[in-house]
């Protein structure tokens, strides 16, 4: 092909790319596509005003390059300032307290947590589940698939305190 062609029919490369990085964009909300569209708006821009293709690739890679590296980072920044900091999931159960409901005699045992779930669990490395009966108090360490690894509580109760 002769170069006045590729110049010539270089906007519709250009859409193409905008519309697939933008289509990627949409599926991973990490800004770093929306920078490679925009950069390749700067390519179609430069394309529309007569450049040829080779200095339209190097203003959209020298535009996208600037925008990943100096645009998205404060993008980012902005987008998880207001973001919840509370904790979700496993992450909330940690440090959670609750109640033996089935002791550890036999290995496992069962506990009812704070939040109302109850849980298979078992005791920590190193803890020995000496006093883990029915209605002590424990604290949930770790989550171990679908087991609450847990330790005893040694404060008192709030009910104990208050007393």
């Amino acid at each position: 092909m002769e170069p006045d062609v590729i110049s010539s029919w270089a906007w519709v490369f250009w859409l193409g790319l905008i519309l697939v990085f933008v289509i990627i964009e949409v599926n991973t909300l990490e800004f770093t596509f929306l920078m490679l569209a925009l950069g390749s708006v700067g390519g179609l821009v430069a394309g529309l005003v007569g450049a040829p293709w080779w200095l339209q690739l190097i203003v959209a890679a020298v535009l996208s390059l600037v925008l990943v590296l100096f645009v998205r980072p404060p993008l980012l920044q902005a987008l998880r300032k207001n973001a919840d900091p509370a904790r979700s999931n496993v992450d909330a159960l940690l440090g959670i307290g609750g109640v033996v409901t089935v002791d550890f005699r036999f290995g496992a045992g069962q506990v009812k947590l704070a939040n109302g779930d109850v849980w298979t669990a078992r005791v920590a490395e190193g803890i020995a589940p000496v006093g883990l009966d029915e209605g002590s108090r424990i604290i949930v360490t770790a989550i171990d698939g679908a087991t609450a690894v847990i330790v005893p509580a040694t404060d008192p109760a709030p009910e104990e305190a208050a007393q």
